[in-house]
């Protein structure tokens, strides 16, 4: 907006308003979007939230039973599992040397390709959340029965592969909560 003044050429001189001359309708015209954007991001994060809560523990279901199928299934086949020798070495020590060697790396295939079957589909959920509590004790023991393999002089290769499973931990926890009734909700 801008109004025109009468110069001494008698020219018309174009005036512009100062911030201290505009209109009150301006000023809310100014005010108005800074609040549209903020209703709009507020909307965005409301929607982020809701979608977030229906489908996360989900997706870290599906996710959590990749990765227990696809590391189960590998042992299936001599040599191509790089826990091969430290799932034969847990179970064995475990057992007091009951099981080993190759019954110990198929009975670790078996136990996680049916913990990833039954997370990947939701069948026999309980069961295999069951099975996971069991196998995570397995899982997780080699960071104290083996410790100075694993991290002895830094940490090695194994023993980051050993390392990582205390996040399938945690995931599962959360998967098992909600498979026994825990419920994440939106606070209004």
């Amino acid at each position: 907006m801008s109004t025109t003044a009468p110069t001494t050429a008698g020219r018309p001189r174009v005036v512009r308003p100062s911030a201290s001359s505009t209109t009150p309708v301006a000023r809310r015209r100014v005010a108005v979007l800074p609040a549209r954007l903020a209703g709009r991001v507020d909307a965005a994060v409301a929607a982020t939230a809701r979608f977030l809560t229906r489908w996360s523990v989900p997706a870290l279901r599906v996710a959590l039973g990749l990765v227990f199928l696809g590391f189960g299934v590998l042992k299936f086949f001599p040599g191509a599992s790089p826990a091969e020798s430290i799932a034969a070495r847990t179970v064995e020590t475990l057992t007091f040397g009951l099981v080993g060697g190759t019954a110990a790396v198929i009975f670790t295939a078996v136990l996680e390709t049916f913990i990833g079957l039954t997370l990947l589909t939701g069948r026999l959920l309980r069961a295999g959340l069951l099975a996971l509590a069991v196998a995570m004790a397995g899982i997780l023991s080699p960071i104290v029965l083996f410790a100075d393999e694993l991290f002895g002089h830094g940490m090695t290769l194994l023993g980051q592969y050993v390392l990582k499973d205390v996040v399938l931990v945690a995931g599962a926890a959360v998967v098992a909560a909600v498979a026994l009734g825990a419920r994440l909700k939106l606070d209004a």
